[in-house]
């Protein structure tokens, strides 16, 4: 039986979203987490070869381990882009077939190939063979009026035949037709049973699942075996961007860590302010980099305050280190007027 190798942090990992997971985010995530497994936004295959690759790929070694997922379906295009990511220094390549956008349809990747097994089985062959790092999939039960059980396993097996390292599954159907991109996110139903079925059939392929955790109790429990069957991973998405101070927990309470990498937002802020500093020196402006922090100290008083001085200070073309400490301000001074009045 073959083993399969797991990617470092791949039992934690921040999933690849659009125009959220780039390089200063994952910067800020980091300074939060050592251990998690950080993904690029997807980028297709035809941007890797052609595009601005230095924009595209480039990133920080302080940000490793890090994923770049990409978007594509012709196997040698596919093959020569995960070298290109390889020669960068990518920890992991991804295979996006689990995104169900008008664009990528047109494009012949993302969701849409869940109908197209085989293909993405040469599609990791490929990959596989061109490159050393480990090749994983990312994928849906399903899409439309597949059988989620036929169409995850069909897509598995056709991995599994060429060397995948890793499966991760979003627990729910795409709906091709008739649901937007963000619609798809909420609207089918969870099945985290099919997700772990597919473990109980593939023990020895690693096998993470997405989708619907909202927080790290819920992604704990997930962790744990149902009927002697363990997933080995925990994908979040929106819940670790719309709420970043939640993967202070990730180092402690899934890998653990005697202690998180900072003690609080406060400190993971100060921790921050070192790269602000420099990217604000290389041109970058504040808000392209804050716009990544603007959940932290969800459900704290000034919260509001904090985001509403970002959002209206942060965009102004001088705006640097000064602005950040002003926002944070707000929270400072409302959660100090709490305790006063919580003592009185």
């Amino acid at each position: 039986m073959q083993r399969y190798p797991a990617c470092y942090g791949s039992k934690f990992a921040v999933a690849p979203m659009m125009d959220w997971t780039d390089r200063h985010c994952r910067a800020f995530h980091r300074v939060l987490s050592r251990r998690a497994l950080l993904y690029t936004e997807m980028v297709t295959t035809g941007a890797v070869i052609h595009g601005p690759r230095e924009r595209l790929l480039g990133f920080s070694q302080a940000e490793q381990p890090v994923a770049v997922q990409l978007g594509g379906s012709d196997p040698a295009e596919l093959a020569k882009a995960a070298r290109i990511c390889a020669d960068y220094g990518y920890d992991a390549v991804n295979l996006n077939v689990g995104c169900p956008s008008d664009r990528v349809q047109d494009g012949r990747f993302g969701a849409c190939l869940m109908r197209e097994p085989a293909l993405v089985g040469d599609c990791v062959a490929a990959m596989k063979a061109a490159v050393s790092l480990p090749v994983t999939v990312k994928c849906r039960i399903g899409v439309d009026d597949q059988d989620p059980g036929q169409a995850l396993d069909a897509l598995t097996l056709a991995c599994r035949q060429a060397g995948v390292d890793e499966v991760v599954v979003h627990a729910r159907k795409a709906w091709l037709q008739g649901l937007s991109p963000k619609e798809n996110r909420d609207v089918p139903p969870l099945d985290y049973d099919r997700v772990f079925a597919l473990k109980a059939a593939n023990p020895d392929l690693p096998v993470s699942i997405n989708g619907g955790i909202r927080d790290i109790d819920t992604a704990r429990a997930l962790l744990v075996a149902r009927d002697g069957v363990t997933l080995d991973g925990i994908m979040l998405g929106r819940a670790a961007y719309q709420d970043p101070e939640l993967l202070l927990r990730v180092d402690t309470e899934i890998f653990g860590e005697a202690e998180p990498p900072v003690a609080d937002a406060f400190a993971a802020i100060e921790a921050f302010e070192a790269y602000i500093a420099h990217q604000r020196e290389t041109g970058v402006r504040l808000a392209s980099i804050t716009r990544h922090m603007l959940g932290l100290f969800a459900g704290k008083p000034g919260a509001r305050l904090y985001r509403r001085h970002l959002s209206t200070h942060a965009v102004a073309p001088d705006a640097g280190l000064d602005t950040l400490r002003a926002a944070v301000a707000h929270v400072r001074e409302a959660m100090a007027r709490r305790e006063r009045e919580d003592a009185a």
